[in-house]
């Protein structure tokens, strides 16, 4: 049985009641989740959470912009993509930082919905405007919709371990004709968000991604791969990229 939505499409998630817990499970990875779960809280805590302010969240949101925008091979810092500047990438990864967590209940409601105002928001000036919040590939729209369907289903799966799983399903999916590496990486913040591990959304998960891109890169092949050893070296690359996104935090500064 795969572990998730298999690369070209079917429905063998439909049979399982807890479609991410397999991949949860997998070996090393319940022990490694724990602790990087445990290095995160400490940050946080360690940084006076319960202290966080509207601007650390802002400024988080903004090192993400300039992370993700860098992925895609766009290099302009904080300071000049706060002025506004940058080209076209970097221009549409701000604006989307400045509406993503706003899109939290949308996410909730209807994830592909959230998915399709992230392209939109993002890819605005750099796509077509036909192509704007409008999903093209037929197989991965197919790979959403069951995506859609699995974080609908209760699962005992770490929230760090879903969050991940969802930035890999979606960015591997390629359901919009850009940027579908943004998507994913703005949909695993909301999960980080949604299921209480980053509720003052001060992490940086961009930033974790960004600070190793060829391993970022080879990790996401190995999951397109659709084997349960490429789902395991993602997941084991990711606990990494999610203690540099902790180290990234305004609060850990």
């Amino acid at each position: 049985m795969r572990l998730l939505v298999p690369p070209r499409g079917g429905r063998y998630a439909s049979v399982v009641s807890d479609p991410f817990i397999s991949a949860a499970l997998l070996e090393g990875i319940p022990s490694t989740y724990v602790g990087t779960r445990d290095g995160i809280d400490s940050i946080l805590r360690d940084r006076g959470l319960r202290r966080s302010t509207p601007e650390d969240t802002a400024r988080s949101l903004l090192l993400g912009a300039v992370a993700t925008a860098e992925l895609e091979g766009s290099s302009f810092d904080a300071d000049t993509l706060a002025a506004g500047g940058g080209d076209a990438m970097a221009r549409g990864a701000v604006r989307l930082s400045t509406e993503l967590l706003g899109l939290l209940p949308v996410w909730n409601r209807s994830p592909i919905q959230a998915l399709a105002r992230i392209h939109s928001l993002a890819a605005a000036g750099s796509a077509d405007d036909a192509d704007l919040g409008r999903p093209v590939n037929p197989d991965g729209v197919a790979r959403l919709t069951e995506l859609t369907w699995m974080l609908g289903q209760p699962t005992e799966a770490p929230g760090l371990v879903v969050a991940a799983l969802v930035n890999a399903e979606i960015t591997s999916a390629g359901a919009f004709a850009t940027h579908n590496g943004v998507i994913g990486r703005a949909a695993e913040r909301l999960v980080l968000l949604a299921k209480g591990v980053d509720p003052a959304s001060v992490l940086v998960p961009e930033a974790g991604h960004a600070a190793e891109p060829d391993g970022y890169r080879s990790a996401l092949a190995a999951y397109g791969s659709g084997k349960p050893t490429g789902v395991h070296q993602w997941l084991m690359y990711a606990s990494q990229a999610f203690t540099r996104a902790a180290e990234s935090s305004p609060l850990a500064r």
